[in-house]
This record gives C-alpha cells, sequence and structure tokens, in this order.
C-alpha cells in the first residue's frame, strides 16, 4: 500500500497477516515466542478484574505462538476453570502475596519455564517486588491503574486507563517505555470479532444490561435490580450478568425470578460481546467492562466499585462517554432510578455516547502490547546496506500488481530514492528483522506536518505467517515514542484484500474512496488517541 508520487522506487511492499503453510524450503522454521509468565491474583475482595485483562494479553500472546502461565497466591474455582478451558495452566503459590518469598518464588517458576517475560498486575508488587524479579534475571511488565505504586522498576509499564498520562508517572518511572491509554485496552479474544462493529443507538431503550464484574462483593447489583422495577416501565427487558466469583447469587436469582418475565440472570457468561451488542442501555461497574462497552459502543451508567476505578469513572463521564453515579456506597436506588430515567430519555445523549467509546477503544491493546514483549520480530531504522534487498523486495510481481506504481525499477532510480530517503528528515524507514533470517520486511512513514503515510510488507518467504500484523503494531508503537505525529494514513487498491483486511485488524478506519496516481485507493488512518 503506497501513495508514492516520486520514482518507481517508492513502490510498497504488502505483508499478509493470516498464517498459512509456507512453501518447502522457502525459510527456516519460525520459533515460537515462549512462555509469558503472569503473576495476579482474584477473590471476592480483590475482584477478577486483573485476572481478565491478564488473560487478554495471555490470548494475544498464543495467538503469535507463545504459551502463557498463571502464577497465583489467591484464585477462585471460575477463574481458573476459565484460564485452563483457555490451555492456561495455572501454578499455586504458597505465599503472601508481594513479599520477598513470592517474588523468590516467582522468579524460581520463571526459570523453571524459561519465562524471560513476567507480567504483574496488583497493588501488593511494588518497586522491590519488580526489582526482585529483574534482579533474578527477568523483564518485567507491571499493568497498573493509577500510578499509585510508584516508583517502579519495570521494563515496562501499561495503563490502559483514559486518564493515564506521561504526567502520572514522569517522576516514578524514569526511563521505563510506558505504555498508556486506551490504545493498551486489553480485551480478551472473543471481542476481536467486534471490532469496528457499528452500533445502531434507538429512540426507545428496550433492553438493559446490568453487570458488576466478577465478583461484586457489596451486592450492588441488588441496588440496580430494585431500581429497574421501580421504573415501572413494561416494555423494558433486564438481563443481570454475575460473574463466576460472585457471593450473592441466590439472592440475585430470587430478586430476578421477583421481577418477573422481563428479567432474566446469566451466571458466568461465556458470551459477553453478544449480552452487550444486543443491549440497548447498560448498569456496570467502572472496571474493565467498561472498555468492552466502549468498543461495542453501548452507552452506560456506570458506578464505583473499587478505589482503583475512581479515575475511570470521572474521565469517561468527563468525555461524555457514560454517566457516573460516582462510589457504591453513596448510591441510593432512588438515585439509581433518576439517572436511568435521564438517559431513557435522551437518545441524542445516547448517541453520543456510542461514538465517542467506540472512537475510543479499537480493541486491538492486547495484540500490541503481545507485540512488543516477542523478541522475534524486530524493527531497526534501515541503512545503506538494505538498499538492495529493497530493490529485490520491490520486484516481486505479486508487490507490483499491488503498489500504485507498478513499472519496472532500473538499479540507478532505486539508489537515488533510497538515498534520498534516508537523508530525508520527513522520511522514517524501518527494516524488519526475524531471529536470525535477517532483513524480512519494511515499514515506511512520509511524513505531512503532523501525519504520515504509510507504506509496508513482508518478503515473500515470510507472508502468509501472520507477521504482518505484529509488524504494524511494532513500526506505529515506535514511530508515536520517538515523535509528536498524530495521525497514520494509509491507501490501498480496492482489490488489495490482504492489505485491507490486515489494516482493518491493526485498528485503522476506513475513511472513503480517493485518487492515487489516477488510480481508485480506500483511505485507512489510525489516530494516535485511540
Amino acid at each position: 500500500m503506497a501513495r508514492g508520487s516520486g520514482t518507481g522506487g517508492e513502490r510498497s511492499i504488502h505483508g499478509r497477516h493470516q498464517p498459512a503453510p509456507c512453501a518447502e524450503g522457502s525459510a527456516r522454521r519460525m520459533s515460537a515466542p515462549g512462555v509469558l509468565l503472569v503473576r495476579c491474583d482474584a477473590s471476592v475482595a480483590i475482584g477478577t478484574g486483573h485476572a481478565m485483562r491478564c488473560l487478554a494479553l495471555a490470548q494475544a500472546w498464543q495467538d503469535i505462538g507463545g504459551r502463557a502461565l498463571f502464577a497465583m497466591a489467591q484464585s477462585t474455582a471460575a477463574v481458573e476453570d476459565r484460564l485452563q478451558r483457555e490451555g492456561i495452566g495455572v501454578t499455586r503459590l504458597q505465599v503472601e502475596s508481594g513479599s520477598s518469598d513470592d517474588a523468590q518464588a516467582t522468579v524460581g517458576l520463571a526459570r523453571a519455564q524459561k519465562a524471560a517475560w513476567v507480567v504483574v498486575d496488583g497493588y501488593d508488587f511494588g518497586a522491590d517486588y519488580q526489582a526482585a524479579l529483574k534482579q533474578g534475571g527477568r523483564k518485567v511488565l507491571c499493568v497498573d491503574d493509577n500510578g499509585g505504586a510508584g516508583p517502579y522498576c519495570a521494563d515496562l509499564l501499561l495503563n490502559q486507563n483514559a486518564h493515564a498520562t506521561e504526567a502520572l508517572y514522569a517522576q516514578k518511572a524514569p526511563g521505563i517505555q510506558r505504555l498508556l491509554g486506551p490504545r493498551f485496552c486489553l480485551l480478551r479474544r472473543e471481542f476481536a470479532a467486534w471490532r469496528g462493529w457499528a452500533r445502531e443507538v434507538p429512540v426507545r431503550v428496550k433492553r438493559i444490561l446490568v453487570t458488576m464484574g466478577g465478583s461484586d462483593a457489596a451486592n450492588f447489583t441488588l441496588r440496580v435490580i430494585d431500581a429497574i422495577r421501580r421504573l415501572e416501565k413494561g416494555d423494558l427487558e433486564t438481563t443481570v450478568v454475575v460473574g463466576g466469583s460472585n457471593p450473592h447469587v441466590e439472592r440475585l436469582e430470587s430478586a430476578v425470578r421477583d421481577g418477573g418475565a422481563a428479567f432474566s440472570l446469566v451466571k458466568d457468561a461465556s458470551n459477553m460481546p453478544e449480552l452487550l451488542s444486543a443491549a440497548d442501555l447498560a448498569v456496570a461497574g467502572a472496571g474493565t467492562t467498561c472498555w468492552e462497552m466502549c468498543l461495542l459502543g453501548l452507552p452506560a451508567l456506570i458506578c464505583v466499585l473499587a478505589e482503583n476505578q475512581e479515575g475511570i469513572a470521572s474521565t469517561l463521564a468527563s468525555r461524555g462517554i457514560a454517566r457516573s453515579l460516582g462510589r457504591s456506597e453513596d448510591v441510593s436506588v432512588a438515585k439509581i432510578q433518576e439517572e436511568l430515567l435521564c438517559l431513557l430519555d435522551a437518545p441524542g445523549e445516547r448517541q453520543q455516547m456510542s461514538e465517542r467509546g467506540r472512537a475510543l477503544v479499537d480493541g486491538n491493546g492486547a495484540g500490541r502490547t503481545a507485540a512488543l514483549l516477542q523478541d522475534e520480530l524486530q524493527i531497526r531504522r534501515a541503512v545503506p546496506e538494505d538498499c538492495r534487498i529493497l530493490w529485490d523486495w520491490a520486484q516481486d510481481p505479486e508487490i507490483c500488481a499491488a503498489s500504485f506504481s507498478s513499472g519496472p525499477i532500473p538499479w540507478e532510480a532505486h539508489v537515488a530514492w533510497f538515498r534520498a530517503k534516508l537523508s530525508d528528515p520527513c522520511a522514517i524507514l524501518y527494516t524488519a528483522t526475524y531471529a536470525t533470517d535477517g532483513p524480512v520486511g519494511q515499514v515506511r512513514f512520509q511524513q505531512n506536518g503532523p501525519r504520515v503515510t504509510l507504506s509496508i510488507g513482508l518478503a515473500k518467504m515470510f507472508r502468509r505467517r501472520g507477521l504482518g500484523r505484529t509488524l504494524l503494531f511494532l513500526a506505529c508503537e515506535r514511530l508515536f515514542r520517538e515523535s509528536n505525529l498524530r495521525a497514520i494514513d494509509a491507501y490501498v487498491k480496492p482489490d488489495n484484500e490482504t492489505s485491507i483486511r490486515l489494516l482493518s485488524n491493526a485498528g485503522f478506519r476506513r475513511l472513503g474512496t480517493e485518487s492515487v496516481r489516477n488510480q481508485p485507493a480506500i483511505h485507512f488512518v489510525f489516530d494516535r488517541s485511540v
């Protein structure tokens, strides 16, 4: 995909992203990225949010060929069952969470499993704990929420929340690469099929979804059920989702029965995307579910069930993505009823909530993070020695067919073009290398003001192996890390289904059709704010 305006040397190559068998003898066997060890806990008191977002990252790691293992000092039967169903092992640690014994046990497990990376997600795993893991020879990804656990001693620091800013970590995590904002929201694999799904927001709300996460220790769900029953709107259908670690199932089942046919209860749901997509409005806890609702454009009334949810609730409310009830202990049944009535009678507000939520979360956060953790595929700045291999790649008939400039490229013209690009401050050229195989592809960005235009491709022997999406994630994140550029444009021929699929699956939005070199081109864009 390219928007070229110079010599034929600007031809790009396009990458494949769907795994498929490679031609016999075309390249060496690709090695798997190894084991990812996750250290987190779950319980009725802690909740299951830490485990569920780490599950999303573990799934993304599996998707690029790796294996994941959870180490947990506390867990619930529902969480362990879910992990095992996903092919993820669980090792129970008989230690106090966050203690030195915990750190040593985790290091020992990582060594035994040959896990280079340890993911820590929880408020007991502070700087000393992270330092002990690093002293044990492990690389550490710390998943955080509010910057309250600083200082930090990790290799990567991830905060997926909309209120995450560099200022929050400037003094607490100097020198640590930070992955901040909803671009890194860790959503589970079942949401992948819903990326880009467009919701129709009805004038009248007919279906309400109630979900307070995996546990809901204070049983706020019961207050919500009471509030909906008091609305006395006979045409409303309410689905109550109860997490597998909820201790109040019997009481909620009774309340749902008392509500009559308009109420139904789903325990430990395995089809959350379908439930969220079917609803017109949600009442939910201000945890991980918020990002799932954003992806699916579901307007919501949210409530703070734990201290770490306050930033999420206030930020989403200030951006007009949801209405916040505040802290659950301060919210009465009457208050819930009042806020619900306001939203039921505000189709315009619900429409804006839906659009703003979808613009915030694209559902690729787990894939982006997994790409940054793997060591097999890497990118570097192009060097003069790359000139010949880029020219060789550009002669591929498949590449010529996908390019907007499909004529032959004389060697002398290519050399002149390549040298000009290396010296052009507005041209950013990356060469992709895979393990010991040397160069396998390229990514090029051409800057135009605060935006850049993308070209990406893989050499023939490395296509159809799932590398294209990973390469795109790596290049875009490095571009954003090293610059203040705001958006990435890409232009694709309408019959180039491979590149269309690649861009769509990597979070690029399809805008429309334009003309590139007097040829129709589909315009895609990726915004840094996502």
